[in-house]
């Protein structure tokens, strides 16, 4: 009897199968080469190149000493920290005990579809995490359709379809804007005609928020506003104080749904127990704002927006397909023009064709078959981050200070990023 093919087998079917997160998976290969010498461009790993503020990084020192378990549902002045956050920027009522706080945002997703028994409803293209959760966890994923012509948004039609065979059925449904991989969001309409849907079919409505402070001209609105009963919001540090390893989430819920909020404090009483003392703390500084954190964002959104525009306008110029970043930091480009020159190098899928890039040109990115496409979609996701961000945030409140960002300001602050737009234009033209 082979007893490490009985181990092997005893691992949950769920999970067999299941490959590492493909973010994660693209960051480690990136470094991997690098440590051997090879020259990579890393635009795989969507982690803000922005340093977390110093301010926050002070408090996070001075509460180095806090070593105590703190309650399961999060600090209390920390709670009430990010609901004064989301009651200044959504104008909504919230208490501190809406809040529930958790080691990223990635666990609390995770938590909620274990403690909601519903099937999960996500448009393509979505974040790599969403579906692979919900198979660990055996719930029944139902893709979304969107089209390119919609800047890859759900619509509320589309929505409706989706729910009108069953009307009665338990959902949960995730909207992430601005979008990662798209970098697209939605519009006030689009959100209240989306709130409407979810209301008449009393969905859950998981609105993943995390990028709304890096939307490019600060106007992110939460679907909140137009769903408050049904909505749950998603945040963090991660994506807008540029603290991704330092794994604080936060939900933020009605009072409609405190069971729910409750049944999943449950859960982290017997998993996590409570996130880390010391960054709950210095959340509290990031929460709370000042002007400080207010320039800092300000120039990081002047920063991503002047990059964004400079990359979707290279990729257009060589032969890609891509719709124009609103928010976030990503680009999710269509090489399918490229299709006969791709096919005549043995080159037919997306993850072909990202493996080739690497190769031949040392950029890494993404195929879209890991969010959400089949495998010959020939699209792709950039993560525009390969910069020493606080370079570019000096640069941008010194020398631009007073004038608009423009090449001459990627090609100063981001010198990577064109190298990456030079040589995969190159490649594609020898193609």
């Amino acid at each position: 009897m082979d007893i490490k093919s009985e181990h092997l087998y005893a691992i949950n079917l769920n999970v067999r199968g299941i490959q590492p997160s493909a973010t994660l998976r693209i960051n480690e290969l990136s470094n991997h080469l690098r440590a051997q010498g090879k020259d990579i461009i890393k635009l795989g790993l969507g982690q803000s190149p922005f340093p977390v503020p110093e301010r926050v990084v002070e408090s996070l020192k001075a509460h180095a000493h806090e070593k105590d378990y703190l309650p399961v549902r999060g600090l209390k002045d920390l709670r009430e920290a990010i609901s004064g956050y989301i009651n200044r920027s959504e104008r909504m009522r919230s208490t501190w005990e809406d809040v529930l706080i958790g080691p990223g945002s990635k666990e609390l997703l995770f938590m909620l579809q274990l403690a909601y028994y519903g099937d999960l409803l996500i448009p393509r293209p979505s974040w790599v995490s969403y579906a692979p959760q919900a198979r660990i966890i055996g719930r029944s994923v139902h893709w979304l359709p969107t089209h390119a012509e919609n800047n890859w948004q759900l619509t509320a039609e589309e929505l409706d379809i989706i729910c009108r065979d069953d009307p009665s059925r338990p959902r949960i449904l995730i909207l992430n804007y601005p979008s990662n991989p798209t970098g697209c969001t939605y519009t006030d309409d689009q959100l209240l005609a989306i709130a409407n849907v979810a209301r008449k079919y009393n969905l859950i409505l998981l609105s993943d928020e995390i990028y709304g402070e890096v939307h490019f001209e600060g106007k992110h609105k939460s679907i909140a506003r137009y769903y408050p009963e049904g909505t749950i919001i998603s945040t963090g540090l991660s994506k807008w104080a540029g603290a991704g390893g330092w794994r604080l989430g936060a939900f933020i819920f009605p009072p409609e749904l405190r069971p729910l909020q409750d049944a999943m404090a449950i859960i982290a009483s017997e998993t996590f127990t409570s996130t880390s003392a010391p960054t709950q703390y210095a959340a509290i500084t990031a929460f709370n704002g000042g002007d400080d954190i207010t320039e800092y964002l300000t120039q990081s959104r002047r920063v991503l927006k002047v990059v964004g525009e400079y990359m979707h306008r290279r990729l257009n110029e060589m032969g890609a397909v891509v719709q124009k970043p609103e928010g976030a930091f990503y680009l999710f480009p269509d090489f399918s023009s490229f299709r006969d020159r791709l096919a005549s190098q043995d080159i037919k899928t997306a993850q072909a064709l990202c493996t080739a890039l690497l190769e031949k040109t040392g950029v890494a990115i993404l195929p879209a078959s890991d969010f959400g496409f089949s495998p010959d979609h020939l699209g792709a996701r950039l993560a525009f981050v390969d910069f020493d961000g606080g370079q570019a945030l000096a640069i941008a409140g010194d020398e631009y200070a007073e004038k608009e960002l423009d090449d001459a300001f990627v090609q100063q602050a981001c010198p990577r990023l064109v190298m990456a737009m030079d040589k995969m234009e190159g490649w594609f033209n020898s193609l």
